[in-house]
């Protein structure tokens, strides 16, 4: 039986994106390789790990029992990594964020870079997720700080308030909907759509509303940031869902126009959780106590 940790981390991108192709971009492998791996580990194991369809796929019991230890394994190998490299590159800690897509865009920026600039021996490793992703790694101690929407159930974490957004409907100034005040996310199905690559957490997170209203998105484009969005919007190639607060900084620029979303999950009310505030080491407690003040 052979595998390393290159093909646990590739199983656990490509179980939880749904797809080989977003697992393998994820851990910056091509699809070639990635699949090749993925084989030789059915080989080794004597049985299928992944059901695959045209949907995407899903991981057999077996790629259940598989992921549950290789998120475990993972973990430690994280860890160990983590509690050993300040001593190699001279730092004094590093903190893991776990961050939803709308903070990572729109607040975190300029926060983290403030704190960085403030404290120089302390790093920061920053990853995208889900806000009900981010609540279960930072209970299981994958993560040290978390910063989720205020829709998701915290469980005994530690929380604090950090911001609030809401996500909007953007649409060219000419756009039949441009008139509009609000707007429900199930009619923003009829339309075209622009946004974010279908493996980010906000992507993931819209499909699955659409997929509640038995519809599907209408995805002409998928992008990397917001503000590109935007600008294919502006360039009427279809209607996207942003933050507020993007909009109002691109529509000096670009001739867009937002729609408010009556949708209760559209107004995002962040928090920032931990595991325990006591018990998290100086330099993460620091990063919290910069967060809770740059509101």
């Amino acid at each position: 039986m052979r595998f390393d940790f290159t093909d646990l981390n590739l199983f656990r991108h490509i179980v939880e994106a749904g797809s080989i192709t977003h697992g393998a971009e994820r851990s910056n492998l091509a699809l070639a390789a990635a699949s090749t791996r993925i084989r030789k580990m059915e080989l080794s194991f004597g049985t299928e790990l992944l059901v695959r369809g045209r949907a995407g796929v899903t991981p057999t019991q077996a790629g259940r029992t598989l992921l549950q230890h290789a998120r475990g394994i993972l973990a430690q190998s994280e860890k160990l990594q983590e509690d050993l490299s300040p001593y190699a590159r001279g730092l004094a800690g590093q903190v893991r964020v776990l961050s939803n897509t709308n903070a990572l865009t729109e607040f975190l920026p300029e926060t983290l870079s403030s704190f960085l600039t403030s404290y120089p021996d302390i790093s920061v490793d920053l990853e995208e997720r889900l806000s009900d992703e981010i609540v279960g790694l930072i209970a299981e101690g994958t993560g040290d700080i978390g910063i989720v929407a205020g829709t998701v159930d915290i469980g005994g974490l530690d929380t604090f308030p950090y911001r609030s957004d809401r996500f909007v409907l953007v649409v060219p100034r000419g756009h039949p909907l441009a008139g509009r005040d609000r707007i429900g996310f199930a009619e923003v199905l009829d339309y075209d759509m622009v946004g974010l690559d279908r493996a980010s957490a906000i992507q993931r997170f819209l499909a699955e509303k659409a997929t509640r209203a038995g519809r599907a998105l209408r995805l002409r484009v998928q992008l990397r940031s917001f503000d590109a969005i935007c600008r294919l919007v502006e360039c009427n190639v279809g209607v996207g869902i942003v933050p507020e607060t993007t909009v109002k900084r691109a529509a000096r620029t670009m001739a867009i126009a937002a729609v408010r979303l009556t949708d209760p999950w559209a107004l995002r009310e962040l928090h920032i959780c931990v595991r325990d505030i006591s018990a998290l080491p100086p330099y993460a407690r620091q990063l919290v106590d910069h967060l809770r003040a740059n509101v």
